[in-house]
């Protein structure tokens, strides 16, 4: 096996866990709206999700663990795509909001920040607004 083989192998699981956390928040409400669904949609297509995965990943008994990028900014995009899937049905309700929190520290931000940055997100998140963006209004 190539070394090539590894890493992509290694990004695939990374990309399964992340889709994984996108579905869990998306049921966290006890159903998928239809606007979730087309956003999953969308992320399964980014992230070359199988059809045979995004099924496995739907079922409730699976878990996945949050398997963090390596750098910041690639930590900040997954929390990003938390928060366009959150924002999708123009709703956060207190469940969503515990899980940003686990998903967000499962990420590698402390407690502190996980707070400052899930509220700043709250406050300037409209759903249409790009990673530029976003991750200028967070550092800024």
């Amino acid at each position: 096996m190539a070394i090539a083989d590894l890493y992509i192998s290694g990004e695939h699981r990374r990309n399964l866990a992340h889709f994984a956390a996108l579905a869990t928040l998306a049921a966290v409400d006890g159903e998928i709206s239809s606007e979730e669904k087309t956003m999953l949609d969308k992320f399964a297509n980014r992230l070359d999700i199988t059809e045979a995965e995004y099924k496995e990943v739907m079922k409730k008994e699976n878990k996945y663990p949050i398997v963090p990028p390596h750098d910041s900014q690639g930590r900040l995009e997954r929390l990003y795509d938390l928060f366009r899937l959150v924002f999708s049905d123009h709703l956060i309700d207190q469940e969503e909001m515990v899980l940003l929190k686990k998903y967000a520290i499962g990420l590698g931000f402390s407690g502190s920040q996980a707070d400052k940055i899930i509220e700043r997100s709250t406050a300037i998140f409209s759903g249409k607004i790009d990673f530029d963006d976003y991750l200028y209004l967070l550092k800024h």
